[in-house]
């Protein structure tokens, strides 16, 4: 076997078992390459990426001040940068609080009131919906369990709900009805937290809106680079390349019922939401991935420059002002591209992020929690 980079020689020769080396590195990366393709096989493609179509709701782009978006990243900065200070560089993938943090704009002022860093009184659940393909690459991916670990040690906890990989938000909304539905209810106020990554946002709305019987379990909602208004990189997408996500080495996801790419389509987003009024009872909150163009991996250029030609301020998958959910409180802009948010690839794979994945690494524990601080703190406000 050939091999022209310098680091896979070195890789491969300092092994005592080359063959061994050989074969992981060949299912790492093919691996790697499939979720590469399900990123760029469209990036040469010189179509329109927001097709020219009547289909639409009337559309404006307008301040977040005046689509009922409350800004409360000031507030939301404290808490983080106090989470990020107490619990220190020993945290996985640990950045200054500046460096963490995108600054757009003109940034509201802090309340300069004392931040809570101890037990938390309302012990509050982070309940993860993941995105598209998750469950294809996690066997490969293998996340550490630190989320849970860190969470707990404050009164907090986490879950994952497993939604089908590769499903429309209509299908993944009813698998989360019934997971939230078969979790225990808990006594007093609603202690899960919802909170959507990328195509999980759009398949938390749509089970809100579908299933009113689960609304008194939730205590809030969060958009974590959520895909809530879709994705001008999914016009240029068919099912049959996320399908590609199936051959991941490990794989065990199905094609479901073939919606994945169609939910993500801002037409589709866009018309569903002008639709399907959100639940006035419950509280959202926004968390938009706003990357320094130098925080982009490697592997995910491609997609950011194509995804620039409408507009720049995207995190390789989705545009800044298409994570906010509307009428919702905005928490932050976040440092970080759309897989640096969510998918640990350099906590399991380092070689691979070194090479390709390149700035993968986040405190995302620290924001988690920093998210849930805030939740509480402004659920405990005054007529929430």
């Amino acid at each position: 076997m050939q091999v022209s980079n310098p680091r896979w020689t070195l890789l491969i020769a300092s092994s005592e078992r080359p063959v061994a080396v050989i074969d992981a590195w060949r299912r790492t990366c093919g691996a790697l390459a499939t979720l590469a393709a399900c990123v760029l096989l469209a990036a040469c493609a010189s179509k329109p990426l927001v097709p020219y179509s009547t289909d639409t709701p009337p559309l404006v782009l307008v301040p977040a001040s005046q689509a009922g978006v409350v800004d409360k990243r000031g507030r939301f900065r404290e808490i983080y940068c106090a989470v990020l200070e107490a619990r220190g560089p020993a945290l996985p993938g640990y950045r200054g609080c500046e460096d963490a943090l995108t600054r757009v704009g003109t940034e509201p002022a802090g309340t300069a009131r004392p931040v809570e860093l101890g037990q938390s009184r309302s012990h509050l659940i982070a309940a993860v919906v993941p995105g598209i393909g998750y469950d294809c690459f996690k066997p490969w991916l293998n996340p550490p369990d630190t989320l849970v670990m860190h969470l707990r040690q404050y009164g907090f906890d986490a879950t994952l709900i497993d939604v089908d990989a590769l499903s429309s938000s209509t299908n993944n909304a009813r698998q989360i009805r019934d997971a939230m539905m078969a979790m225990p209810a808990s006594e007093g106020a609603p202690r899960i937290v919802l909170i959507g990554y990328s195509k999980g946002a759009p398949d938390i709305l749509e089970a809100l809106v579908a299933y009113p019987e689960m609304r008194t379990r939730v205590a809030a909602v969060v958009s974590a680079g959520g895909a809530v208004g879709g994705s001008p990189l999914a016009d240029d997408a068919e099912q049959y390349q996320a399908d590609l996500l199936r051959h991941i080495p490990g794989a065990t996801c199905t094609s479901g019922d073939g919606g994945g790419v169609q939910s993500l389509r801002p037409a589709t987003r866009k018309m569903w939401l002008a639709q399907h009024p959100l639940p006035a009872e419950l509280r959202y909150y926004s968390v938009v991935t706003f990357p320094q163009p130098e925080r982009i991996s490697s592997i995910l250029e491609s997609s950011y420059r194509k995804l620039s030609r409408v507009d720049s301020r995207n995190d390789s998958q989705v545009i800044f002002y298409d994570e906010v959910v509307p009428g919702s409180t905005l928490l932050a802009y976040v440092n970080a591209d759309h897989w640096a948010l969510a998918v640990p690839v350099a906590r399991t794979h380092p070689t691979i992020s070194a090479l390709f994945v390149t700035q993968n690494a986040y405190p995302r524990e620290a924001l988690v929690e920093a998210i849930l601080r805030f939740v509480e703190e402004d659920l405990a406000e005054p007529g929430r």
